[in-house]
């Protein structure tokens, strides 16, 4: 079977779409019908099926639900992520909020931050690197949990395992590559590794942005919900944007990615830099 020949007919499509963006708002317009296809050939081919129409009745089925509805996910969600992307947030940590945080905090508290969209886990071991930059250059310590979550399986099990082609370590100094970083020996092949002492305060779970958020206990000093929302309708980031406040403790920071914006919700924060939000206590 020549999968490259295989389109998905306007009706599965609408079917697909509507079906993704009303369980994890996320949305696929017209335009993407295109890069849904080419993401699902594969897949297809492997389970043996001829179409579209019948992966799609498989996938809704009772069995598919239980077996293939995952991989489907992990193949149509985007995870792009760099570490240190967007470097004004983290400069912002060190320079402003960590020093407060330090003066003002409680013995025996530690520092709560949710990733709530982590991908592939860039973001929270950059989190974690400040941290400890921080800490390090301030004589300074403190207790700290990072919980992070995302949609995709797949790419959390690539931040359970920590291991990064060589190529994406180039927006980190070098001077902080080799404090926390380790390299393998193979020159067709460089990869790099975290040290096992940045996992150790980190916990990762699947979560959806779009349903329950009885599973997150916790309240958070901060909430990091970068370069996600720009693929949800405003009716979905309004919802997401709620959820994760209540999960934000009073003055607590809530971080967007630069092609976000949360100006025209009635929310209760104030900006205080670009895609930089308190909590209004």
């Amino acid at each position: 079977m020549n999968t490259s020949l295989l389109t998905i007919t306007p009706a599965d499509y609408r079917k697909l779409s509507d079906y993704i963006q009303s369980n994890y708002g996320i949305q696929l317009p017209d335009s993407k019908q295109k890069m849904v296809e080419a993401r699902l050939q594969k897949r297809i081919k492997t389970l043996q099926m001829s179409s579209f129409s019948e992966y799609l009745h498989f996938v809704f089925s009772e069995e598919g639900n239980q077996q293939e509805y995952f991989q489907m996910i992990d193949l149509i969600t985007t995870n792009k992520t760099d570490f240190y992307r967007e470097a004004a947030h983290f400069e912002f940590l060190t320079n402003e909020w960590l020093p407060k945080f330090v003066e003002n905090k409680r013995e025996g508290e530690p520092l709560k931050i949710w990733s709530s969209a982590c991908s592939t886990g860039e973001e929270i071991y950059t989190l974690v690197m400040v941290l400890k930059d921080y800490m390090l250059a301030n004589y300074q310590s403190f207790g700290y949990k990072i919980l992070g979550t995302d949609l995709s399986l797949r790419a959390l099990q690539t931040a359970a395992a920590g291991v990064y082609a060589h190529e994406k370590i180039e927006a980190i100094p070098m001077n902080i590559r080799k404090r926390y970083l380790l390299k393998n020996n193979n020159p067709t092949a460089p990869q790099v590794m975290v040290k096992p002492e940045l996992k150790q305060n980190i916990q990762l779970k699947r979560f959806n942005l779009l349903k329950s958020y009885e599973g997150i206990q916790e309240s958070f000093d901060i909430i990091f919900c970068r370069n996600v929302l720009i693929y949800f309708s405003k009716e979905s980031q309004y919802q997401v944007v709620s959820e994760l406040l209540k999960k934000l403790k009073p003055g607590g920071y809530l971080f967007i990615g630069h092609a976000e914006s949360l100006t025209n919700f009635s929310l209760p924060i104030v900006q205080v830099k670009p895609t930089i939000y308190r909590k209004i206590n």
